[in-house]
């Protein structure tokens, strides 16, 4: 049987429907390899190896997805089964995100809102923290050195036996970040950044029946905003954010529960002008309380039930303090009907005084033609629900708005053999209710539901690996074509291209391996009326990794990022950096 999830350990998961009930839809695990090989934020590493598209707003500032011609507010990121999407704005910025903090990170195509909430129509990215009960005592210590005089540490310890397991993290990152403009006598001024973390988690097996695991994350920011080629910025922008769970599981026969205790908080500070102390300043409180029961009806049966309660509460400097409460519950059904064929099902329904709530629902299947091809289809309807700066921002925010809903349809063929998984899906969604922030009569402007939107298009995922005695050589692509267009215009809507693909090919001779990137995005319309664009552009990465030792290795790499040094911009009049270089050591001990 094919496993829809690519690479995913046998090790303890805190977001196991992410594991049980993905096989109808595309999952793709990127491997620690591949996360070692791309640079730290989140934004670089997803931008180079999956088809979801990013709008940055020059190197290293703000950074929003677009999944499956979506917007950012319609792709969800979850951490540990936790939705994180901020509830001010309704995304997450990637570039408040380390990759090298997490030990799993998951792409899942396609609409989740039934399992993960508000949010999750374009697709979900999973950053997960995985517990391994087997004695280990690791310490790994990466430091990287790069132009515009960027630097990054992170130091990673894992600490385990079959009763304890223990993971704590640390990385920061800096960046002067004044690259050359290529093209313009200029450079990117008032665009340095630096910025901390911290990640740990602890597992403990009080006995065979009961574990306790607990996830804290914390992110502290400072970021200035650089401006564009012809206005430039003054600005800086401050975030701290908190995110702590409290997991209890419990095994009782064919029943495992999982009881869950979350709380989140964002907090920013915005100052116009750096040099003032003036400023703008934003809370969020997020308190989640979620119980799962799994029930193991037979070796081919799993029926799942969700209760989930969040309440949120925000304020700010242009923001009316408010709450929201939610309480859902869901309903998964997967079974493998018979050897070749497997279905999931699932149903939601929230409660809330806010808004009224459709019933959310799911349904899919996997097809086993042959031992190396089979078929995927999925259906669902999916939401999202208006964030705190819809509803309450002073003066402008509506509080009669309505959730964004989507129908989605798709459908995938898989062939699988030994050294090659390739994977083509077609999809189909249409959005309604879409929130759009647009000028009133007075000219004041306002979020309103106005648009229907309809998306389609085609992605494809290819791998290929062949080993010899001493060599390896793998070959990894993505490509995804999207049609995202209002339905009123027939007009594409802006920043999703038609075209993104990427492509690597990773060659290793014993304890060195070389490997190079490629990233194409076509395209994209910068204005609502389609006249005005950027065009596409391609830009290669090539790095150079050598190990030394076998038992505690050290590891030295260099990287030629735009290697072609090609003048590209990702956002209109902020124009991304050219050739640069990046230098890395890493140490186990």
């Amino acid at each position: 049987q094919q496993d829809s999830i690519i690479h995913l350990r046998e090790v303890e998961l805190s977001d196991t429907q992410l594991k049980n009930f993905s096989r109808a839809q595309n999952t793709t695990k990127l491997s620690d390899s591949v996360i070692q090989k791309n640079q730290a934020s989140l934004t670089s590493l997803l931008r180079y190896n999956s088809v979801v598209y990013f709008k940055e707003n020059g190197n290293g500032m703000v950074s929003s997805p677009s999944f499956r011609g979506t917007t950012a507010q319609q792709t969800a990121v979850i951490w540990n089964g936790i939705n994180i999407n901020s509830q001010l704005n309704g995304q997450t910025d990637f570039n408040t995100l380390t990759s090298r903090d997490f030990n799993s990170i998951v792409v899942r195509s396609g609409g989740g809102s039934v399992i993960y909430g508000s949010g999750a129509i374009g697709g979900t990215i999973h950053l997960n923290n995985e517990f391994s009960f087997k004695d280990k005592f690791e310490n790994q210590l990466r430091l990287d050195f790069g132009s515009f005089s960027t630097y990054s540490a992170n130091y990673t310890l894992t600490l385990a036996n079959e009763k304890f397991s223990a993971d704590a993290s640390v990385s920061h990152n800096q960046s002067e970040n004044d690259y050359e403009y290529l093209g313009y006598n200029k450079r990117n001024e008032n665009g340095q950044y630096q910025n901390t973390s911290f990640n740990w988690h602890i597992g403990y097996r009080i006995n065979s029946n009961n574990e306790v695991h607990i996830f804290s994350h914390l992110f502290d920011g400072d970021r200035h905003f650089s401006g564009t080629i012809a206005s430039p910025s003054r600005s800086k922008y401050l975030d701290f954010n908190t995110r702590n769970l409290l997991e209890w599981i419990n095994y009782s026969g064919l029943f495992t529960s999982k009881t869950k205790i979350a709380f989140l908080n964002e907090t920013y500070k915005y100052f116009e002008n750096k040099a003032l102390e003036n400023f703008t300043t934003g809370d969020a409180n997020t308190l989640i309380f979620k119980y799962n029961l799994l029930y193991d009806f037979s070796s081919k049966i799993k029926i799942n039930g969700i209760l989930d309660f969040t309440r949120n509460t925000g304020s700010g400097s242009n923001l009316f303090k408010n709450k929201r409460e939610i309480s859902s519950f869901s309903l998964l059904i997967k079974q493998q009907l018979f050897d070749f064929f497997s279905y999931e099902a699932s149903l939601r329904k929230e409660i809330t005084t806010n808004y009224e709530s459709p019933l959310l629902y799911s349904i899919g299947g996997n097809l086993q033609l042959l031992e190396w091809y089979a078929l995927k289809f999925s259906g669902s309807k999916n939401y999202r629900v208006p964030t705190f700066n819809d509803l309450y921002w002073q003066g402008s925010g509506n509080q009669n708005l309505r959730p964004e809903s989507s129908l989605q349809l798709e459908l995938g063929q898989v062939f699988t053999t030994k050294k090659l998984s390739f994977t083509t899906t077609a999809f189909y969604s249409k959005i309604t209710d879409m929130l759009r922030w647009l000028p009133n009569n007075s000219g004041q402007w306002q979020p309103i539901n106005t648009d229907k939107v309809k998306i389609y298009g085609l992605e494809a995922l290819l791998e290929w690996k062949k080993e010899w005695k001493k060599v390896t050589l793998q070959v990894n692509g993505t490509y995804a074509y999207t049609i995202s267009e209002n339905d009123a215009t027939k007009k594409q809507l802006i920043y999703v291209p038609f075209h993104k693909a990427t492509s690597s090919l990773a060659f290793r001779y014993k304890h060195i391996t070389f490997t190079y990137q490629n990233l194409f995005n076509g395209t994209v319309f910068t204005s609502s009326d389609n006249f005005y664009d950027l065009e596409e552009y391609l830009v290669s990465n090539i790095s150079l990794d050598y190990k030394i030792g076998k038992i505690k290795p050290i590891m030295f790499g260099f990287q030629v990022l735009n290697l072609e040094n090609k003048p590209y911009q990702n956002v209109l009049s902020r124009p991304m950096p050219g050739r640069n270089y990046m230098i890395n050591l890493t140490f186990n001990f």
